[in-house]
């Protein structure tokens, strides 16, 4: 009962943040709902319709997180992408797009086709809730960051940073690893891939067309690219486990066990990719910032570019066999520990207390769900 009173109390928290927050924001923008049924910001709670209210915010948590990532992937394809009918805008970027297809020829193909899953995901996500009568996830009132200046990009507001990462690329050797599991090993240290990623902030698309040289440094943001890709999608491998194990109805049981798999499809794409950014000759050190990428490829089975299938580790107990698993799969705190995760990559640099507000607040709804 005491969860049930903290889940309804945050809902109408959230409702009143937006109402006193409307001169910060602007009235005309604020005036708009944040969930995407008609509902008015100033209702008391979010409508669940016929689901559980946990299965609904687990359901909106999951939507959220889609449109952050669309809006990150659709600025990969306007730039160094396919666009068409299924992803359309930008007009791409020669220099840009030709050392992404240093790392593999089909890069461009790649970036469209997760682009448009991300679409796709958003898309039912959202009209699943509606036909439910739950309430939707529209996040347009936050497309308030600015674009590239380089050639190819729209110049239009967006969710998300692409310019300012910081990236803990720790996954590399979590999934070489035999030895640990951060579910069963929850402080230990896995070797980052590429350790300057994880300190500093750096663009992984060019920011204008002054990026485009020297050669080494173009090759550095689109190596920084290829990693940020992996460690992206390797976050939604571990969502969609993790929340499925709250979830209530079969059905929507069925809609998480279902999208997390083509994240762990884009996931092992690209782990292939990144390896050729840190193997002769495109691991290369940025001469403007001396972000290095290290040749990998003779130093050790925990770091060897083409070992891309999950190493067989502990899951569950020690007293038990080793299990090729995704990991981490632990369902607690797992939405907050995403908003976290994509927080600290530098992915909403630039974003608006209320922005963060109402992301933490849909994600302690989605991991306050019980089964």
């Amino acid at each position: 009962m005491r969860e049930q009173s903290n889940i309804s109390k945050r809902s109408s928290n959230r409702r009143s943040f937006l109402k006193n927050g409307l001169t910060a924001a602007g009235a005309a923008t604020m005036a708009s709902s944040l969930l995407g049924n008609g509902s008015s910001v100033f209702a008391q709670e979010e409508a669940s319709g016929s689901l559980d209210k946990g299965d609904a915010a687990l359901l909106r948590f999951a939507a959220a997180a889609e449109i952050l990532e669309t809006d990150f992937w659709v600025q990969y394809n306007e730039l160094g992408g396919i666009r068409d009918k299924e992803v359309p805008g930008g007009s791409g970027n020669p220099v840009y797009t030709e050392k992404l297809k240093n790392l593999d020829e089909d890069m461009d193909v790649y970036i469209h086709d997760n682009t448009d899953d991300e679409i796709s995901h958003f898309t039912f996500l959202n009209a699943y809730l509606a036909s439910k009568g739950a309430d939707t996830v529209d996040l347009d009132m936050f497309r308030t960051l600015p674009s590239s200046k380089a050639t190819g990009a729209r110049q239009i507001g967006r969710l998300t940073n692409l310019m300012q990462l910081t990236l803990d690329t720790s996954w590399w050797t979590r999934y070489r690893s035999g030895a640990h599991n951060p579910d069963l090993d929850p402080n230990f240290q896995f070797p980052q891939a590429v350790p300057d990623l994880s300190k500093g902030q750096f663009p992984a698309i060019p920011r204008t067309d002054a990026d485009l040289s020297p050669d080494a440094h173009i090759q550095a943001i689109a190596n920084t690219a290829a990693f940020h890709f992996p460690t992206i999608e390797q976050g939604g491998n571990s969502l969609y486990p993790s929340m499925a194990q709250r979830a209530t109805s079969v059905e929507v049981l069925r809609i998480l066990i279902s999208i997390g798999p083509t994240e762990t499809m884009h996931f092992q794409t690209w782990v292939d990719k990144a390896g050729h950014a840190v193997s002769p000759p495109f691991n290369v050190t940025d001469p403007t910032n001396q972000l290095t990428f290290p040749d990998l490829s003779n130093v050790g089975k925990l770091f060897t570019p083409n070992l891309i299938m999950p190493e067989p580790c502990p899951f569950i107990s020690r007293d038990l066999p080793r299990c090729s698993v995704i990991r981490p799969t632990e369902t607690n705190g797992i939405a907050m520990g995403v908003v976290k995760f994509l927080t600290d990559m530098g992915l909403f640099i630039g974003q608006s207390k209320a922005f963060f507000k109402l992301l933490h607040d849909l994600a302690e709804d989605a991991d306050a769900a019980r089964r």
